[in-house]
């Protein structure tokens, strides 16, 4: 039989500290470098929905930048039409995310999931994200945002998985060779 390789490794981790309540929201988590943890990885809660992903590690900890972050960018598509956009948070509300960048003619509906787009080395397809609460069209640029109850309960976290794409260094020495090649 053929062996298949498993591309996503997930890495349980406890949430030792997480804020909800400002701008720049952080989690804390007691695994690091010690424990094969680094940067650059997908953070998920027990059910799959996402919740960050980690901006720094030390020997023994890692810091998440969550979904609820000013400058949070996560790759998404409506899961139904297979739009794609990006989730962004606009710092009013801990159960609510924004997906902007959604073609006008998108079929969208209350209730389709949102789900991670399988574009980066973060996340594999196929994460939840949240659910669509509410459309409108932005007249700026002529392109739907949407408004998300989040799959994560942020006020609730205790432990969560780190996904490690086993993939991403030949996938980004590969886009690195393309990119010079190019120049």
């Amino acid at each position: 039989t053929l062996g298949q390789f498993r591309q996503w490794l997930y890495k349980v981790a406890k949430v030792v500290s997480n804020s909800v309540s400002t701008q720049s929201n952080f989690i804390v988590l007691k695994r690091g470098l010690a424990q094969q943890l680094g940067k650059d990885i997908g953070v998920v809660d027990p059910s799959n929905g996402v919740v960050g992903i980690v901006t720094d590690v030390s020997d023994n900890y890692a810091v998440v930048m969550s979904l609820l972050h000013k400058d949070s960018r996560i790759s998404a598509k409506l899961k139904k039409s297979g739009d794609a956009g990006m989730i962004i948070w606009d710092g009013k509300y801990p159960n609510e995310l924004t997906l902007i960048d959604i073609r006008k003619s998108a079929k969208i509906a209350k209730g389709d999931s949102v789900v991670t787009s399988g574009f980066t080395t973060t996340f594999p397809y196929g994460l939840l994200i949240g659910t669509v609460e509410e459309v409108w069209l932005e007249k700026s640029s002529n392109n739907f945002t949407i408004k998300l109850k989040s799959a994560v309960n942020f006020y609730n976290l205790q432990y969560v998985y780190a996904i490690d794409n086993l993939e991403k260094n030949e996938i980004n020495r590969l886009l690195e060779k393309a990119k010079k090649e190019i120049q």
